[in-house]
């Protein structure tokens, strides 16, 4: 039987020289040369107060390389970072054997401010430097994470006042069944109820005192918002996964190493929104070569208009662009295959209403026939939508309120009382919209190769901060310190790319 050298497990005292435990090549490697040779963090250090007087503080250097080194091994809780400054040997070897409480990381996050963009651009920088940004596309796409808010917390005003009103209803109607009992001589559990009150009461006072504080409703690119009492600048934000309430993290990405070219972080579901903002953004490193291009969530006529106005070179596809692309005729087969992490709950479904097909159209135009057999008349024979010539239909209430195919035909029949239905008549000349225009880019060969490079480009990324650095929420409240902790994710992932292609060896 043969015999091996038994390994020892136990606890050693030996001598740690940390200079060797940082090896080049590795991240760690690459982010203290970066911290103590290529950034400038004398706008960090001129906060601090406390050259003749007060305690001895934390570097900011030691602190920003313990939270970037933290996130970069997926640990996002400054708990987490903290404890690992004090059992792991390369935490101590990068921080010096420093050994920061877990509220003074905290709290140099969250007050970063702007400094996180500054040195974001920072190693930008560096990384153009040593030719790692191409500049021939740039993906742009975001990803939706849950804040540090509670989504039950949200509504309008109204909602708020509703609810501080029916919890002070029930405070006043626990009162008077309270008083009640006392006076017939009923037992009543007293304690239990007095607990009940002071909780309702305590939630009432602080819905009122917000209302006070925010006697507006919430607007954001002059567009009423859903406010929330714990993050205001969060939003609701439909996802595939259901509904969070959380900020969109948005990131243009160089398609040559996958480069991170600009992050932001916003409270809004809608990304059409977003585009815009990340284009002006990423204006100092695009050339007039440079291609930019985002998936379906991201065109609007607005915003097509607004880069064919800049002679931007965009690529943004549709909804409906797999539909067109061949390559993607058998993906209902994938559709079908169960995902483990799809609500199985059972789905009602709603009845699809008459479509313009089931409606049968005159020879002469002047009418058409619904399904029920009732006519509708014409009521716009020269109509345009979005470029296309349209001919408008309406139902007669003599016919349509006691049809009894109603529920078939309205979406809403309790609040609709007759039928509309248009039949399109083909696009209207010199009238193509730039959606028009962007669908036939996107079906070019050119379009269907810069759709398969954003997906090689800017997925990757995501995979990356959400998967293997465990990104999946946001852990500060306010869009700037959200925006700050997105800027330093992404440069981390900037930082792993450069260390990858032998950065500081």
């Amino acid at each position: 039987m043969p015999r091996f050298k038994r390994p020892d497990y136990g606890l050693k005292m030996i001598p740690v020289d940390f200079d060797r435990q940082v090896m080049p090549g590795s991240f760690e490697h690459a982010l203290c040369h970066l911290v103590g040779h290529e950034i400038d963090l004398a706008q960090l250090e001129a906060r601090y107060r406390n050259d003749s007087t007060g305690a001895p503080a934390f570097a900011p250097a030691v602190l920003l390389k313990i939270v970037l080194l933290g996130y970069s091994r997926g640990l996002v809780s400054s708990r987490a970072i903290a404890a690992a400054c004090r059992d792991n040997v390369v935490f101590m070897a990068v921080s010096g054997d420093s050994a920061p409480h877990f509220t003074t990381i905290a709290g140099f996050v969250a007050e970063l401010g702007d400094e996180a963009a500054r040195i974001f651009a920072r190693v930008l920088m560096i990384c153009d430097r040593q030719g790692l940004i191409g500049r021939e596309l740039f993906a742009i796409d975001g990803v939706k994470l849950p804040a540090n808010a509670s989504k039950a917390r949200s509504g309008n005003r109204a909602d708020f006042i509703r609810e501080a009103d029916k919890m002070e209803a029930t405070v006043k109607r626990i009162m008077a069944r309270h008083t009640e009992a006392d006076t017939n001589g009923e037992d009543t559990e007293a304690a239990r109820a007095a607990r009940t009150v002071e909780r309702l009461k305590a939630e009432a006072a602080k819905i009122r005192t917000w209302l006070d504080a925010h006697p507006d409703e919430r607007r954001s690119e002059g567009k009423s918002r859903l406010s929330n009492r714990t993050d205001n600048e969060s939003a609701k934000m439909a996802t595939g996964k259901g509904v969070i309430q959380g900020y969109t993290g948005v990131a243009a990405v160089d398609a040559k190493a996958q480069i991170v070219i600009d992050a932001q972080a916003h409270g809004t579901g809608s990304e059409q929104e977003l585009l815009l903002p990340v284009v002006e953004a990423i204006e100092p490193f695009r050339t007039p070569d440079t291609a930019l291009c985002a998936d379906a969530g991201y065109p609007s006529e607005a915003n097509l208009k607004a880069l064919a106005e800049a002679g931007i070179d965009a690529y943004l596809c549709d909804n409906d662009y797999r539909s067109r692309d061949a390559r993607y005729a058998g993906q209902a087969s994938h559709k079908a295959k169960p995902d483990p992490l799809w609500d199985k709950r059972m789905v009602v479904k709603k009845t699809r209403c008459f479509r313009p097909a089931d409606f049968t159209l005159a020879k002469d135009r002047s009418h058409c026939v619904c399904p029920a057999g009732n006519k509708l008349y014409s009521n716009g024979s020269n109509c345009t939508f979005n470029g296309y010539a349209a001919m408008k239909f309406r139902g007669a209430e003599r016919d349509c309120v006691p049809c009894a195919l109603r529920e078939q035909c309205l979406r809403t029949p309790e609040k609709t009382k007759t039928r509309q239905v248009a039949f399109f008549l083909g696009k209207r000349d010199g009238e193509e919209s730039y959606t028009e225009r962007m669908k036939r880019r996107i079906d070019s060969d050119t379009g269907k190769r810069m759709i398969t490079a954003r997906f090689a480009t800017v997925e990757p990324v995501f995979g990356n901060l959400r998967n293997n650095k465990r990104l999946h929420r946001f852990t500060l409240r306010g869009r700037a310190k959200v925006d700050g902790q997105w800027k330093l994710h992404c440069l981390v992932h900037n930082i792993e790319k450069l260390a990858h292609h032998g950065y500081a060896q």
